[in-house]
């Protein structure tokens, strides 16, 4: 059993802390990702995992063993960057049993053990061709099978899929998913892209200035976040929210054209709070006229809705069917109470 434990890690450069005492736990053949804005910590932490960054306090697990402070050549992981970092003078052959070579291990092991991964990553007919010779997808393929054939109990990637395309992105996403079903190897994922999060994850880690903010399945985040910072980076477009009155019990904002029932019993006390409502909860209301649909984007399947109002307020609405509404309307809002979530104006908290 190979999985990987963080207790209360903590990394400081000099006097600055940049990740506060993580406890996380990735179970055996789990696909984790580390997800959350630039500067949030997430490579900081996986470069750690992997002995690349030095681990001031804290401990870190691989299986049974600390592995806080040892060498990375012995933890058993293999790490994908961003960049390919392939040896253009070599084949992919070349490329992908380069690593075994030098830890002398025999010819026909090799030969083995990179015939398995181009089998798996399907680049059996470009094993002799050299890197310029393949495109950024099988770049990257190649650069997964050099760590395929090393055979670790880990697998780390860090934004393996930023230098490729829009659609090579999307292959390359079903690609890594096969292969983690394929071969059933614990793996750790970073990356911004919480639609690359939200589809290849078994658990989502969100991260923020170096802590955590929640822990879970894609789909519990998006259904329940614990608070305002992850609700709005979970999903695509992302949550609406509007600072709302609190009037008689009733949510009370210039957008909707009645005071809003409330889904719960509030804190006594509390005159306002934070609302959000994802972007295919909403409904218009084509009777009122509070807000104005100042662009739309249409999609094939879909079209969304970009709504100005008074208060600053900018929605995003989906729009879904044959009869859209059209640019330069103006709407009002209808929202079902129980698909609306509560937060606390000044925490961020989630309030139940």
């Amino acid at each position: 059993m190979t999985g990987v434990t963080l207790n209360k890690a903590i990394k400081k450069y000099g006097e600055t802390q940049v990740i506060h005492g993580i406890d996380l736990e990735i179970e055996d053949g789990e696909f984790c990702v580390f997800v959350g804005p630039s500067g949030c910590g997430k490579s900081t932490l996986l470069r750690m995992i992997a002995g690349l960054e030095e681990t001031t306090d804290g401990a870190i697990n691989i299986g049974q063993r600390d592995v806080t402070h040892m060498d990375p050549a012995k933890r058993g992981v293999a790490m994908v960057f961003q960049t390919y970092a392939l040896y253009p003078h070599m084949t992919v052959a070349e490329n992908m049993g380069f690593g075994l070579r030098m830890n002398g291990v025999p010819k026909p092991e090799i030969n083995e053990k990179v015939s398995k991964a181009s089998s798996i990553l399907k680049l059996d007919q470009y094993l002799n061709r050299k890197p310029k010779a393949l495109s950024g997808g099988q770049r990257q393929r190649v650069a997964i099978g050099r760590a395929i054939v090393r055979g670790p109990e880990v697998f780390l990637f860090d934004e393996p899929l930023s230098n490729l395309d829009a659609e090579l992105r999307v292959e390359m996403r079903v690609e890594i998913s096969r292969l983690h079903q394929e071969i059933g190897a614990t793996m750790i994922y970073v990356t911004h892209d919480q639609v690359e999060a939200m589809t290849m994850a078994d658990k989502i880690v969100v991260l923020r200035d170096g802590r955590i903010e929640q822990v879970g399945a894609p789909l519990d985040l998006y259904r329940d976040p614990d608070n305002k910072f992850v609700a709005g980076f979970i999903g695509s477009p992302a949550m609406n929210f509007l600072e709302c009155d609190i009037v008689d019990g009733k949510l009370a904002h210039p957008a909707f054209a009645t005071p809003q029932d409330c889904p719960i019993t509030l804190p006594t006390g509390l005159t306002s709070v934070t609302v959000g409502a994802r972007p295919e909860h909403i409904e218009m209301d084509q009777s009122a006229d509070q807000l104005t649909i100042e662009l739309t984007e249409a999609l094939g399947g879909v079209s969304y809705c970009y709504l100005t109002g008074p208060n600053d307020t900018r929605l995003i609405i989906e729009e879904r069917g044959d009869n859209r509404s059209s640019e330069g309307q103006t709407v009002g809002l209808s929202i079902p109470t129980e698909r609306l979530y509560l937060f606390d104006p000044e925490t961020g908290s989630r309030l139940r």
